[in-house]
């Protein structure tokens, strides 16, 4: 489970890492990554520096049972990497229909190649 402070809830939030941040997409999620230093000066103005995530699980990945399993997977999956992640950072991971179906080893080689890429460890 995801700590009170590193959880993504305003909507603002959301559509800011994901308009304004970088996006790596893999074939079972889509990972979008906005750090602090890309942040507006004008924004919020919260000065709490840790790392949140959030996560968007459309009906197109399965029912009710299959989209909780799949958020409860990658909660825990992005808990144990938000130390490799600049602090202050957003993180929004989208879920693509074929994760509903994905083992938790599937999602988590997804993630970390997306995370990989978005860090700038890897090239396209």
């Amino acid at each position: 489970m995801l700590s009170p402070e590193n959880r993504l809830r305003r909507r603002e939030d959301f559509a800011s890492a994901v308009r304004r941040g970088r996006r790596a997409g893999r074939p079972l999620l889509v990972v979008h990554l906005r750090t602090s230093g890309a942040m507006d000066p004008h924004g919020s103005g919260e000065t709490d520096p840790s790392t949140r995530a959030g996560f968007v699980v459309s009906k197109a990945v399965g029912g009710a049972v299959v989209r909780n399993r799949v958020k409860r997977r990658l909660r825990h999956l992005v808990r144990e990497r938000l130390s490799r992640l600049p602090a202050g950072s957003l993180v929004v991971v989208r879920a693509l229909p074929g994760s509903g179906d994905a083992s938790l080893e599937d999602l988590a080689k997804d993630l970390d190649a997306a995370l990989l890429r978005l860090l700038g460890g890897a090239a396209r």
